[in-house]
C-alpha cells in the first residue's frame, strides 16, 4: 500500500518538470518574437531613433565624395589572387605653358614676333589680319543717346578729338581683331545705296553709331596707312579725305542709326590684302614692364567744359584706365562700356598728345600731324604718369619706302618710349595746354558703373583752381582759344 503513494510522487514530479519546460520553451518563444518585433517597427514616438534617409547629393552634413579615414580590412579567401597584367602605358606628354608675352617688342617689324599687332603689341586671334589695312571708324559721342558706343572695345587705337560746341568725337582703329559677331541679333548684312551702305540698326553687332568725317581724320588715316568709315561729310570735307567708305543710317530721323557690322568691316579690310606694305605700322615699342621716372596717377581728368567732363581712372587690379563721362549734367558719371557685350573699355595707354590746331571757324579746323619733328606728350600707363614726347619725321623706313608709319612716342633723347601692351587712347589738345596736380575731392567710385560725387560743384571747382603736387590727380581741360585762325583751313574747304 505504501508503494502507491510513491508512485504518485513520481509522476506528479515528472509532470511538474513537464509543465516547467513548457513554460520555459513558452517563455524563450515569446523574447524572440519581442525582439523581432522590435527590429522591424520601431516605437514611432521616439523620433531620435527613426531612420535617417541618405541624402542623394552631398550636403554640408555629409559629403559623400570624402574617402574614408580607414582602409578596410579585406578578408581572407580560399580563392587564388590572380596579379593583374601589367602594361607599360607611356605617360602622356604635357604642353608647357607658354610663358606670358612681357617685350620689349620693337620698334622694327623683324622685333615684333609672329602673329603680334605692330599697334598693339598684342597677339591677334587671326594672324593672316595682319595683312589687311587699318579701318578707321568714326563713332559719335554726342548726342548722349548714342552712349554706350559698339566696338570700342576692340579697337587697338582710339583717337578723340575736338569737334566744336565743347564735343569729342572718337576715329576707332580696327586692325588684327575685330568684335565678335557672337552677339549679333540681325542678320549681318547691309544693302548698298550706290553711294554707301545702309546699315540695319538692330543689327547688335554693328559698329557705331557712326557719324561725318573730319579734316583730321586724313592725316590720322595717312600716317596709319589704313581707310576711313564714316556717314559722309560736308562736302568742302570730304573733297580732302581719301580712301572712304560711306555708310548711312537706316531711319533719317535717327542720328544713331549708322552703323557696320563687324563682319563686313572686316570683309572691306580683307579687301586690302596685300596692300599694307611691310613694317608700315612699326616704330613704336612695347613692354610690359613700367619704365622708371614715371609720378603716381591715380585719375586723369580732361575737361572740355561743365557739361562734358571726362575722369581717366587706373583700376590697380585690372592694369588698366576706365573712362567716366559724365552725361551732359556734369554729375552723373558713368563708366564707358561697349554696346556689344556690355564689358568694360579698358585702356592700357592713355596719351595726352599736344598738337598744332588750325581753325577756319568753330567748328572746322585741322590738326598737324605730318612731318612732326618732335612734340610733347603725357603717357598714363600702370598708374603712372611719364612726360614724353612724339614724332612723325622721316626714318629710314620713310626714307626708303617713300611710306610715312603711325605717330611714335620716344624719350627727351629721341629713343622709343616703351607703350604697355593693349588698347591705347589718344587725346588731341592744342599746344601749350596746361596740365597740374589737383587735390582729391572725392575718389572715382570702380565699384559701380555709375558714379555721382557729393559734391559735383565742389569737384570741377577744387579741379580747376586748386593745385596739390603728389596727389596723383592730373587735370588737364581744353581751351580753344589756343587754336588759332588760319585762313588756309578755310581755302581747303571751299
Amino acid at each position: 500500500m505504501k508503494a502507491k503513494p510513491e508512485k504518485i510522487v513520481k509522476i506528479s514530479t515528472i509532470a511538474s518538470l513537464l509543465v516547467l519546460v513548457v513554460i520555459l520553451v513558452a517563455s524563450f518563444s515569446g523574447c524572440f518574437e519581442r525582439n523581432n518585433a522590435t527590429e522591424l517597427a520601431l516605437d514611432p514616438q521616439n523620433e531620435s531613433e527613426a531612420p535617417t534617409a541618405i541624402p542623394a547629393t552631398p550636403t554640408e552634413a555629409e559629403d559623400l565624395t570624402k574617402l574614408p579615414t580607414e582602409t578596410p580590412t579585406q578578408m581572407p579567401t580560399s580563392t587564388p589572387t590572380v596579379e593583374p597584367t601589367v602594361t607599360n602605358t607611356p605617360e602622356p606628354t604635357l604642353e608647357p605653358t607658354p610663358e606670358p608675352l612681357s617685350g620689349p617688342y620693337g620698334p622694327n617689324a623683324e622685333d615684333f614676333p609672329e602673329g603680334m599687332s605692330m599697334l598693339t603689341g598684342e597677339l591677334v586671334d587671326d594672324p593672316a589680319t595682319l595683312d589687311y589695312l587699318p579701318a578707321m571708324v568714326s563713332i559719335t559721342n554726342w548726342p548722349i543717346s548714342a552712349r554706350p558706343q559698339a566696338g570700342l572695345g576692340s579697337a587697338a587705337l582710339v583717337y578723340e578729338l575736338y569737334i566744336g560746341e565743347g564735343m569729342s568725337r572718337f576715329l576707332a582703329l580696327f586692325y588684327g581683331n575685330y568684335p565678335s559677331s557672337a552677339n549679333s541679333n540681325g542678320d549681318g548684312e547691309g544693302s548698298d545705296s550706290g553711294d554707301g551702305l545702309a546699315i540695319d540698326n538692330t543689327n547688335a553687332d554693328a559698329i557705331g553709331p557712326i557719324r561725318s568725317g573730319r579734316l583730321p581724320y586724313e592725316g590720322i588715316r595717312k600716317l596709319n596707312n589704313g581707310f576711313l568709315v564714316m556717314a559722309s561729310a560736308y562736302a568742302g570735307v570730304s573733297q580732302n579725305l581719301d580712301n572712304v567708305t560711306n555708310v548711312f543710317g537706316s531711319e533719317d530721323d535717327d542720328l544713331n542709326s549708322a552703323r557696320i557690322p563687324a563682319d563686313q568691316l572686316q570683309e572691306i579690310a580683307a579687301g586690302y590684302e596685300g596692300a599694307l606694305v611691310e613694317g608700315a605700322l612699326s616704330g613704336n615699342v612695347f613692354d610690359a614692364g613700367a619704365p622708371e621716372g614715371g609720378q603716381p596717377a591715380d585719375t586723369f581728368w580732361y575737361i572740355y567744359n561743365q557739361i562734358n567732363q571726362i575722369a581717366w581712372k587706373y583700376d590697380p587690379q585690372a592694369g588698366d584706365y576706365y573712362r567716366y563721362a559724365d552725361q551732359a549734367d556734369g554729375e552723373t558719371f558713368v563708366r564707358l562700356t561697349d554696346a556689344m557685350n556690355g564689358d568694360d573699355v579698358d585702356i592700357s595707354n592713355v596719351i595726352l598728345l599736344f598738337a598744332n590746331h588750325r581753325s577756319c571757324s568753330a567748328t572746322a579746323f585741322d590738326i598737324d600731324l605730318m612731318g612732326v619733328n618732335k612734340n610733347p606728350a603725357v603717357l598714363f600707363r600702370d598708374g603712372q604718369k611719364f612726360d614724353i614726347f612724339w614724332t612723325t619725321r622721316n626714318g629710314d623706313f620713310e626714307r626708303e619706302t617713300g611710306k610715312v608709319r603711325p605717330i611714335r612716342f620716344i624719350d627727351a633723347n629721341g629713343d622709343p618710349f616703351p607703350l604697355k601692351p593693349g588698347a591705347s587712347w589718344i587725346i588731341l589738345t592744342p599746344l601749350q595746354t596746361p596740365i597740374w596736380e589737383a587735390p582729391l575731392v572725392e575718389h572715382v567710385n570702380l565699384d559701380e558703373l555709375v558714379w555721382v560725387p557729393e559734391s559735383p560743384e565742389l569737384v570741377i571747382h577744387r579741379l580747376l583752381n586748386s593745385q596739390e603736387p603728389g596727389s596723383g590727380i592730373w587735370v588737364s581741360r581744353f581751351y580753344q582759344s589756343l587754336m588759332f585762325y588760319d585762313p588756309a583751313v578755310c581755302a581747303k574747304i571751299d
